[in-house]
């Protein structure tokens, strides 16, 4: 594909074939071996101007980002029955690069153990939370990793996120660059685990807002302090008449709504930040208008 280097297939064949390696010394949960250390060595002294790209295989966010989206569009990506092509969408997943959605085959879907959840000595349970949508993305990971991803039907896709939304945990869909610059998975993601939150927090802004954020109708809360018990971005603090959010470090994933029993939180869209990731509107702008 243009623009595709010779280097770019090289690091998403390492990172297709050695997921649970390359994410484990991103997430520091593994040490970094001597052949992988030389191997990226060698490719600074051959192409030192690719410095910043080779850096990337030891788990730097140059190149590899995600989307946090509510359940409901989570769900539109799974639920998808025709091949997709939407390309440089800038104003939904705000990089210079990985910010396409192309999806062939997109009935094909495996789901494989989180690899962030793998490199953790006590992880979150269960381990196959991670969804791989589409091809030639499923059947590599499958090839690779047969032992750790199984195919699914997209209902299954749909009741894994439904299981992980109750769990408090964040959907969030994956683009990499060198993953032909494109969207190829769903990570339903936990803060204590994932290494895409974690870098986020630590200043690596690895991660796009939904859009919305989330706000609070006082008059409505029941003063049981859940949401600010559940934030995975600790965006919500606890006071003694109110939740108080923190809209700068909001990123609308909706976790804290599902769990007010007084619906007294929502979330509203915010026109400073990204568009939301709704395919059917994606879909929807891409049909022909009616015919004067």
């Amino acid at each position: 594909m243009p623009g595709y280097s010779l280097f770019d297939f090289l690091h998403g064949y390492v990172y297709a074939r050695w997921t649970f390696l390359y994410i484990g010394l991103g997430t520091g949960g593994r040490q970094l071996p001597g052949w992988l250390r030389s191997t990226v060595g060698a490719l600074a002294r051959l192409a030192p101007q690719t410095v910043p790209e080779a850096e990337a295989v030891l788990g730097h966010a140059r190149g590899y980002h995600g989307k946090v989206v509510p359940l409901d569009q989570a769900r539109q990506l799974v639920r998808v029955e025709q091949d997709v092509h939407l390309p440089d969408l800038e104003h939904v997943i705000p990089y210079p690069i990985a910010r396409d959605i192309v999806l062939h085959n997109p009935d094909h879907i495996v789901v494989l153990q989180c690899p962030c959840r793998t490199a953790r000595p006590a992880p979150c349970l269960p381990l196959d939370v991670c969804l791989i949508v589409g091809e030639p993305f499923a059947s590599l990971v499958l090839r690779h990793h047969s032992t750790r991803a199984r195919p699914i039907s997209s209902a299954e896709a749909e009741q894994i996120l439904e299981a992980e939304h109750a769990r408090g945990h964040v959907h969030h869909a994956f683009f990499k660059d060198a993953m032909l610059g494109r969207f190829y998975a769903i990570c339903n993601c936990c803060p204590c685990c994932c290494g895409a939150m974690q870098s986020t927090r630590n200043g690596t802004p690895m991660l796009a807002s939904s859009g919305y954020v989330c706000v609070v109708d006082e008059a409505e809360c029941l003063a049981c302090g859940a949401c600010a018990e559940c934030c995975p971005f600790d965006a919500l603090t606890w006071t003694s008449a109110a939740p108080v959010i923190d809209s700068g470090a909001c990123m609308g994933c909706g976790v804290c709504v599902s769990v007010c029993e007084g619906e007294a939180l929502s979330l509203e869209r915010d026109p400073t930040r990204p568009a939301p990731l709704i395919l059917e509107q994606l879909l929807a702008q891409l049909q022909p208008g009616p015919q004067a």
